[in-house]
């Protein structure tokens, strides 16, 4: 991916705190993901499957998450 990552759209959920949450911005074949305390660190990266695969582990509760 060869575009500038800050200059994607992030977002972060409606229900975070300033910020307190990671955030995710997305592109055409990529979702990147990064904490939103520290916005230059490293970004995690998925390709569309493996993000859906994610999404979907932690919504059925495969992938265990602080709740």
């Amino acid at each position: 991916m060869a575009e500038n990552s800050n200059a994607l759209d992030w977002r972060r959920s409606r229900f975070c705190g300033a910020n307190t949450c990671v955030e995710v911005a997305s592109s055409a074949d990529v979702v990147l993901v990064r904490d939103g305390k520290d916005r230059d660190s490293a970004r995690l990266r998925f390709d569309r499957p493996a993000w859906r695969t994610f999404i979907a582990g932690l919504r059925s509760d495969e992938i265990a998450a602080n709740r």
